[in-house]
C-alpha cells in the first residue's frame, strides 16, 4: 500500500477532528464563529464578520478551482450583548473554529491558528481580534481579510503549515542565497529598512536587520501559504513549483510534500472533494447571528436499583460537589431522578448565594430502588429544561447511568431535535452504550467513571462540566484532585498552591468511603489553622469553604484516619482572584476519541493564561481503562516526538501501551518551583508584511510591535492544576490483546551547522517506541540532491556512526564529522537526514532535511535579477576539486 494511501485512510479515521465543521458537495458548512464575552458589542464587527467570510468564500472557490467555498456560517455572540439574537442550540464558545477575542501582548493583532498536530491534521481554531476585522490600516500588512482567511483556514482545515518562516529567513542553494519562500518565482530584493542592500545573518535565532522585501508587482501565482496578499497569488504550491530546498514548517512537517498534495492526498477531506467544478461565481455563503443566554442545566440522575451502595454515595458526592462549587452564579439548575418512571426532585432554580447551592445539594437522592428507563429520564429532563421559557435548545442535561436501560433507547432523535447538550456519564462498566451516542449527536461530552473513591473519576468528571462562554474569570478550576487507600491509623497529606491569578470561592472537599477521618488539618501558607468542616454524612462528605480571597503560596492538607483502613480523596477548587485576572488553565484531550490500536494516539495539554503559552511547568497525565489497566506520562514541550513546536505551550506524548477498554485521561499541572513562564513562539500564523519594493524604491510598514523580556515574565507563583479529558476507546481486533508495536518517532528537529572545519548535527533522541524508551541505532546518510534523501533514502550516501550509541528519548544528540579525502565544487550544499532502528530493526521515517553550504563564497541575488554582491561566508578547512564528498570520520556525544 502507497504512503499516500495509508495516509489517506489514517485521516479518514481522525475526520472528527475540527469541530462541527462538515463537507457538504461543494460547500462548506456548520462553521462556526465565537465571539468572547470581553469584546465590546458592535455591530459593525458582526458585518466585518460577514465582509470576511463573504470575501474568503470567493478566494477559496478560486484557489481551489471552483471545487469548494464556504456554504453556511453560524456567529455567536456573547450572552452579555443587549441586541436581539436568535437562540443557540448547541454552539459554545469552546467549540467554535473561529474565535474573536481581544489582543494580549504577545500575539498582538496577528491573524493565528492554534496548531500542534501531525501534518495533515486539523488544527484546533482560527484566533482573530476585533481590531483585525475593524482597522483598515492592517490590511497593508497582512492582506486583504478574505486572503488571510483562507490561509488560515488551510491551516485549520488541511493541516498545513506555513511556508516563509521567521527564524530561518534565508538559506543558500550552491552558492546562491534564497529567501525562504514558495514558489521560488517571487522576486524581491535584500534590503534593510534603511533602504540599502544588504547581507542577512542569523546568530542564534537573532535575524540582522536585513529583510527580503518583496516586489509589490509580481507574476507569480503561488503560494497562499507563503504569502496570499500578493494580487498575482491564486495558487497553493504543487508537485511541480515546491520549493523542497526551504527550510519552512512544511516542509519539516510535512516530509518536503507541496501544500496541494497534503490537501488532495492527507488531509480529512482528501477523500470528499468533488472532481467537478462549478460554474463562477460562487455561491454566496448564508450567515446565522445566534446567542447563549444565562446557563441552564437540569441533572437526571440514574435512582434504579442497581445504583445501591457505593455508586449512590458516589453520585451524591459528585452532583454536590457540581451544584456547591461548580456551577456558575446567576446559573438556573434543576434535578430529575429515574428509575421504573421518572419525576421531577426540583424545579429549575436560580443560583443566586451559598445557602441556595447548599439546598439544592441536600435534596440529592440517598435511596435507590427499581428498574432502568432512561428515555423517560431525558424526556422528564426536557421537559424541566421548558419551564423557563418553553424552549430546551441551547441548555443542558447532565445525564448520569450505571446500567442498560430495561426498554430499547429510541429517544436519541428525540435529544437531537430538542436542541439541548446532553453530557452523559457511564458510572461503572456496564452502561448502555446509546448513552454515547447520544452526547456525540447533541454536541455533548461522554464520560467513563469508576466505582471507586481512589482515581476520584465522577467527581473529575462534573469538576470539569464548566460554562463554555468564553469567560475563564467566571469558572471554577480545579487545582486538586487525589485518592488514596489509608491504613487504620494511616495519615494522607500533601500541598496544593494557589497562585496570584486565583483564590476567591476556594473550597477543600474531603470524601471518605466508611465514616469520617479523625482529624482534618488544612494549613494556609502563613500558618492559619482550619478544621472546621461542613459535614454531609449522606454523601460521606466535608466541605471548607475558604473566606474572602485565599492566600497565595502553598497550603498543606493533613488528614488522619479514624482507626479502620478506607479510601479517601480531596478535591480542591477555587476561581480567578477577579474580573481582570485571568486565571492559568489546563485544557486536556486526546488526538482522536477512538482508536483500533493500528495508529498510535497522542496526549495534548494546553497551558495558557489569556491566550499567552505557559511554558516550562511539570505534566504528568494518567490513562486509565475500565479494565483497571494503567500508564502514566511525563508530557513534555520539547519539539520532538508527538511535540511538533518547541515551547508553544502545548505538551504531547505519544500513547502506545494500548489495550481495549474506555479510557480516561486525567493530567496534573505543576510549577513548584515558580520556573514557569510565558512563550514567544508564534503560532502558525499569516505573515507580518514589512513593506514593498515599488519601481526601485521601498516603501516601509510600520515594524511589527517587539515582544521585551518582561512580557515573557509569567508573574503568576508556584502553581497547581488538575484537568480531565472525554473519555476515548480503544477497540482491537478479535483475539488482539495490545496495540500493534510502533517504531521510534520521525526525528523532526534535526538541524546542521559549521563549526570551524566541521559539521555539527544535532537532535532530540527518539525512543525505542514512538518517543519512549531508547532506540537501538542511527542511520545518518547526506546527498547533494535533497529529493533523493526524501524519495530514496538508502541509496544515498551513508555516514558511519556505528560508535554512536542512542541516548533515552528526549535527550539531545550532536555528531561531529569532517572530510578525511576526497573532492567537491567549490560551493556545495549538504542535506542530512536520519532514521532511528529499533531492536526489532523497525524503522522510523526519514527525518526533517538539515542543510549546509559549503565552499569559498555564496552569492546575494534578487532573483531573478543579477548579482548584487558576494561575500565569503564560510571557509572551508581543505581542498575542493570534483563533484564527490568524500568518507567521514564522525565524533558523537549525547547530552
Amino acid at each position: 500500500m502507497t504512503s499516500k494511501v495509508v495516509v489517506v485512510l489514517v485521516m479518514l479515521y481522525l475526520s472528527g477532528f475540527t469541530c462541527g465543521i462538515r463537507l457538504d458537495g461543494n460547500g462548506y458548512t456548520d462553521i462556526l464563529i465565537a465571539i468572547n464575552p470581553a469584546v465590546t458589542e458592535d455591530p459593525l464587527l458582526i458585518e466585518r464578520i460577514k465582509e470576511m467570510m463573504s470575501d474568503a468564500s470567493s478566494y477559496l472557490f478560486q484557489v481551489m478551482k471552483n471545487k469548494l467555498y464556504f456554504k453556511d456560517v453560524t456567529i455567536l455572540v456573547p450572552p452579555n450583548w443587549t441586541g436581539k439574537y436568535s437562540r443557540a442550540n448547541t454552539e459554545t464558545y469552546e467549540k467554535a473554529n473561529i474565535k474573536i477575542d481581544e489582543p494580549n501582548k504577545l500575539n498582538g493583532n496577528d491573524p493565528y491558528t492554534l496548531q500542534y498536530g501531525e501534518c495533515g491534521t486539523p488544527g484546533r481554531y482560527i484566533h482573530l481580534t476585533p481590531d483585525f476585522l475593524k482597522r483598515d490600516d492592517l490590511i497593508q500588512v497582512y492582506g486583504p481579510r478574505g486572503r488571510v482567511l483562507v490561509h488560515e483556514w488551510a491551516h485549520l482545515r488541511w493541516g498545513v503549515y506555513d511556508e516563509y518562516d521567521d527564524k530561518n529567513p534565508f538559506y543558500t542553494d550552491d552558492g546562491i542565497l534564497e529567501a525562504t519562500r514558495c514558489t521560488r518565482d517571487m522576486t524581491g530584493e535584500w534590503r534593510s529598512r534603511s533602504g540599502f542592500t544588504c547581507t542577512p545573518t542569523n546568530t542564534n535565532g537573532e535575524q540582522s536587520d536585513c529583510h527580503f522585501f518583496l516586489h509589490e508587482f509580481q507574476t507569480a501565482k503561488a503560494s497562499v501559504m507563503y504569502l496570499q496578499s500578493i494580487d498575482s497569488v491564486v495558487q497553493f504550491c504543487n508537485e511541480e513549483n515546491h520549493n523542497t530546498k526551504a527550510p519552512n514548517d512544511q516542509n519539516r512537517m510535512c516530509g518536503g510534500r507541496s501544500v496541494q498534495e497534503v490537501i488532495f492526498y492527507f488531509s480529512v477531506d482528501s477523500q470528499n472533494i468533488p472532481s467537478t467544478s462549478l460554474p463562477s461565481p460562487s455561491p454566496e455563503p448564508t450567515f446565522s447571528v445566534v446567542q447563549r443566554k444565562q446557563r441552564v442545566v437540569c441533572l437526571v440522575l440514574d435512582v434504579s436499583g442497581s445504583m445501591k451502595g457505593q455508586r449512590i454515595v458516589r453520585q451524591r458526592q459528585a452532583a454536590s460537589l457540581f451544584l456547591k462549587q461548580i456551577i456558575e452564579d446567576q446559573s438556573y439548575a434543576g434535578i430529575v431522578t429515574f428509575h421504573s418512571t421518572a419525576s421531577v426532585l426540583k424545579p429549575l432554580t436560580l443560583i443566586d448565594n451559598l445557602e441556595t447551592r447548599e439546598k439544592l445539594a441536600d435534596l440529592l437522592p440517598t435511596n435507590p430502588d427499581g428498574g432502568t428507563e432512561i428515555c423517560l429520564g431525558l424526556f422528564k429532563g426536557l421537559e424541566v429544561l421548558k419551564t423557563l421559557d418553553g424552549f430546551s435548545n441551547g441548555k443542558e442535561i447532565i445525564f448520569l447511568t450505571d446500567g442498560e436501560s430495561n426498554s430499547p433507547i429510541d429517544c436519541v432523535k428525540d435529544a437531537v431535535t430538542s436542541g439541548a447538550i446532553v453530557h452523559t456519564i457511564s458510572l461503572g462498566p456496564k452502561g448502555d452504550p446509546l448513552m454515547e451516542e447520544m452526547s456525540k449527536k447533541t454536541g455533548g461530552k461522554f464520560f467513563y467513571a469508576g466505582d471507586t473513591l481512589t482515581s476520584n473519576e465522577l467527581v473529575d468528571v462534573f469538576a470539569s462540566l464548566t460554562t463554555s462562554d468564553g469567560d475563564l474569570t467566571q469558572q471554577t478550576i480545579q487545582l486538586e484532585s487525589l485518592g488514596s487507600t489509608v491504613s487504620g491509623s494511616g495519615l494522607f497529606s500533601g500541598t496544593v498552591s494557589i497562585d496570584k491569578t486565583i483564590g476567591n470561592n476556594t473550597a477543600f472537599v474531603i470524601l471518605y468511603e466508611l465514616s469520617p477521618p479523625l482529624i482534618v488539618l488544612i494549613e494556609s501558607p502563613s500558618g492559619n489553622k482550619y478544621n472546621t468542616f461542613t459535614p454531609d454524612p449522606k454523601g460521606k462528605s466535608l466541605t471548607l469553604n475558604i473566606p474572602g480571597t485565599a492566600e497565595t503560596g502553598k497550603w498543606t492538607y493533613t488528614i488522619t484516619n479514624n482507626g479502620q483502613a478506607q479510601t479517601i480523596s480531596i478535591t480542591v477548587t477555587s476561581r480567578a482572584v477577579s474580573a481582570d485576572v485571568p486565571p492559568v488553565i489546563v485544557k486536556t484531550h486526546m488526538n482522536q476519541q477512538s482508536s483500533n490500536g493500528a495508529q498510535a494516539m497522542v496526549v495534548f495539554a494546553e497551558v495558557s493564561q489569556n491566550g499567552l503559552p505557559v511554558i516550562m511547568a511539570d505534566i504528568r497525565a494518567t490513562l486509565e481503562s475500565d479494565a483497571g489497566d494503567k500508564q502514566e506520562l511525563d508530557l513534555l514541550d520539547n519539539g520532538a516526538g508527538a511535540d511538533v513546536f518547541k515551547n508553544d505551550g502545548i505538551y504531547s506524548r505519544y500513547f502506545t501501551q494500548m489495550k481495549g477498554g474506555k479510557y480516561n485521561l486525567k493530567v496534573k499541572v505543576q510549577n513548584g518551583y515558580g520556573k514557569a513562564r510565558f512563550s514567544r513562539k508564534r503560532r502558525s500564523a499569516a505573515m507580518y508584511i514589512p513593506g514593498y519594493v515599488v519601481d526601485g524604491k521601498l516603501e516601509l510598514n510600520p515594524p511589527k510591535p517587539s515582544v521585551g523580556e518582561e512580557d515573557l515574565v509569567a508573574d503568576v507563583g508556584n502553581f497547581s492544576r488538575t484537568a480531565i479529558g472525554e473519555t476515548f476507546t480503544v477497540t482491537l481486533p478479535p483475539g488482539v490483546l495490545t496495540a500493534t508495536k510502533f517504531p521510534p518517532n520521525t526525528i523532526t528537529d534535526l538541524n546542521a551547522e559549521l563549526v570551524k572545519d566541521r559539521v555539527l548535527l544535532t537532535w532530540t533522541a527518539p525512543g525505542e517506541e514512538l518517543d519512549q524508551g531508547t532506540a537501538s541505532e542511527y542511520e545518518i546518510r547526506y546527498n547533494e540532491d535533497p529529493d533523493l534523501l526524501r524519495s530514496n533514502f538508502s541509496t544515498a550516501h551513508l555516514i558511519n556512526s556505528s560508535n554512536l550509541l542512542p541516548n533515552e528519548s528526549g535527550s539531545s544528540e550532536q555528531l561531529f564529522f569532517t572530510p578525511t579525502n576526497g573532492t567537491m565544487r567549490n560551493i556545495t550544499t549538504l542535506f542530512f537526514a536520519v532514521k532511528a532502528v529499533d531492536k526489532e530493526m523497525l524503522s522510523s521515517e526519514t527525518s526533517n532535511l538539515a542543510q549546509v553550504t559549503i565552499g569559498n563564497g555564496v552569492n546575494i541575488v534578487t532573483s531573478p535579477s543579477p548579482v548584487v554582491c558576494s561575500v565569503c561566508v564560510f571557509v572551508w578547512a581543505l581542498c575542493v576539486f570534483s563533484l564527490q564528498v568524500a568518507p567521514i570520520t564522525l565524533i558523537a556525544s549525547h547530552h
